[in-house]
């Protein structure tokens, strides 16, 4: 295979379409992949690509499908049960991986592939796009201000903007499980919602709610800061209700009322529009703290999230197929810098000194 090819697996989802439509502009030809023959040809004949069909519980089909390809983009949640199968594969087959995932427990399921990472000289990448590119690379810039900080927050919120289908799938699998942080070093769970704050970027005052994000695992391994706390956008409203959710959890998990929910989720277009894409904006901000109370924030202003993440996903894909990786588990800051977001069309940083 020539040095622009990739394998994408989950090419038909929401995410992975996006993908493929815009691996063109970054000189990329993706050989796409999926489950359903009648999901992936049509997305492979309206671009002229490649096309395989398997199932990753098919071990054999999958190791072929990777033996002539250096890295594969994995975009077929949910993680929890899609990355280990696809991360086995790669070792066997001394591909580089990546993934768009943001789930905690996938991170650190990963995170165990490191040394045998290393051993087949290949990359172990979860959390190529809006999760974590844009918050991992604001920490590390922040750790870099405050060498001693020993507490991270981060929150982010998208204005203007909605969720696919399969990050809501993914949240509805997770609904009940509560929340996370990392305090001394160690994930624990809290409640979800377990604190609340108000922020004004840009002259607008937001409300951000403590959920279980992908940096609670990542940003620790970025930074090495102890105590990690990560936030997101959300009415007081509908906090206010969801500060009550652990005393309804047990029926949460319940596989009825999960099941109702993924019907209606179902329902749904499969993701934003093109033009809502466009027209939204995310926030993304983090504060640093040591133990002498010195704090130092920044903020980046960014496209909507499933738009960063083509374009991170893309780069970071470009990048491995150019030779630029460190073998083992890997986050994007620790291999690509703080800066790595800033290639990302229309992302900027605005750093606070102190306050």
């Amino acid at each position: 295979m020539t040095d622009n090819t990739f394998l994408l697996y989950g090419a038909n989802g929401y995410t992975g379409e996006l993908i493929t439509r815009y691996a063109a502009e970054y000189n990329l030809k993706p050989i796409l992949a999926g489950r359903r023959k009648e999901a992936i040809e049509p997305i492979a004949k309206k671009y002229n690509l490649s096309f395989l069909v398997f199932d990753l519980n098919d071990s054999d089909q999958l190791i072929a499908a990777l033996q002539n390809v250096q890295l594969v983009v994995h975009a077929a949640g949910p993680f929890e049960y899609t990355a280990k199968q696809m991360a086995d594969a790669c070792l066997e087959t001394k591909t580089h991986y990546i993934d768009i995932n943001g789930d905690i427990a996938v991170f650190e399921q990963l995170k165990k592939y490191d040394e045998k990472a290393k051993e087949k000289s290949i990359m172990i990448m979860p959390g190529a796009g809006f999760d974590v590119v844009p918050t991992d690379c604001l920490a590390l810039f922040l750790k870099k201000k405050l060498p001693d900080a020993n507490e991270l927050k981060i929150a982010f919120a998208t204005l203007g903007g909605q969720i696919s289908h399969g990050t809501a799938l993914t949240m509805a699998s997770k609904i009940g499980e509560g929340g996370a942080e990392r305090i001394k070093g160690k994930i624990v769970k809290v409640p979800l919602g377990k604190k609340g704050m108000w922020l004004i970027l840009e002259n607008k005052r937001l409300f951000f709610m403590q959920i279980p994000w992908g940096d609670i695992s990542t940003g620790y391994f970025t930074t090495g800061i102890p105590n990690i706390e990560t936030y997101t956008g959300i009415s007081p409203r509908l906090y206010r209700v969801l500060k009550f959710q652990k005393s309804f959890n047990w029926l949460l998990r319940s596989s009825l009322v999960r099941g109702y929910i993924k019907k209606l989720i179902k329902k749904r277009e499969p993701g934003p529009a093109d033009d809502v894409r466009e027209k939204a904006k995310t926030f993304v901000w983090a504060e640093v703290q040591n133990t002498k109370g010195e704090k130092m924030s920044a903020y980046l202003r960014t496209p909507e999230g499933y738009t960063l993440t083509i374009h991170s996903t893309l780069i970071i894909a470009k990048k491995i197929l150019e030779g630029k990786f460190l073998a083992g588990y890997q986050t994007p800051a620790i291999v690509y810098g703080a800066d790595l977001v800033l290639e990302v069309p229309q992302v900027q940083r605005i750093y606070n000194n102190s306050f």
